[in-house]
């Protein structure tokens, strides 16, 4: 009898586990784009799953989230932005550079790609610059727009 319960313990924990990690896995990062756009700069990143919640903070000093270790980026200001759930495990694409070409934007930095938490830092001249992030669809894109005033 004690087996049996044992088993169905370890069954039903195993089910409640593989749904978030399903989720996670087909919600892979597959670019990342900029644009300088008149009033404003624009990040995308493509997506070949569902919409990631998304939350965002500012800072002037970014470190790494598993090491904390510093990460070296152009911006007197950073906005991070945190998608979950959401990878970047089989992203071939670069995960930091900087973006001379924009008017205010200076850079992006991968800050965290780990259990399912994946974070970006966009680096922009001059503290306390507007933004909004937004989201389409078909592919699935979050956009950050930082604007140029």
């Amino acid at each position: 009898m004690r087996r049996i319960a044992a088993a169905l313990i370890a069954v039903g924990m195993a089910m409640s586990i593989v749904p978030a990690a399903s989720a996670a896995e087909g919600n892979e990062l597959t670019n990342i784009r900029t644009g300088l756009h008149a009033g404003f700069d624009r990040v995308v990143f493509d997506f070949n799953g569902p919409r990631p919640s998304v939350s965002e903070y500012r800072t002037t000093q970014l470190e790494h989230c598993a090491s904390g270790k510093p990460i070296s980026a152009l911006g007197d200001e950073f906005l991070v932005v945190s998608m979950q759930p959401a990878n970047a495990h089989n992203y071939t694409g670069p995960r930091a550079f900087n973006t001379p070409g924009l008017a205010k934007v200076r850079s992006v930095s991968n800050t965290c790609d780990f259990e399912a938490h994946l974070d970006f830092a966009i680096g922009y001249a001059t503290k306390g610059r507007a933004y909004k992030i937004s989201f389409l669809d078909n592919p699935t894109r979050v956009v950050v727009d930082i604007t140029n005033s």
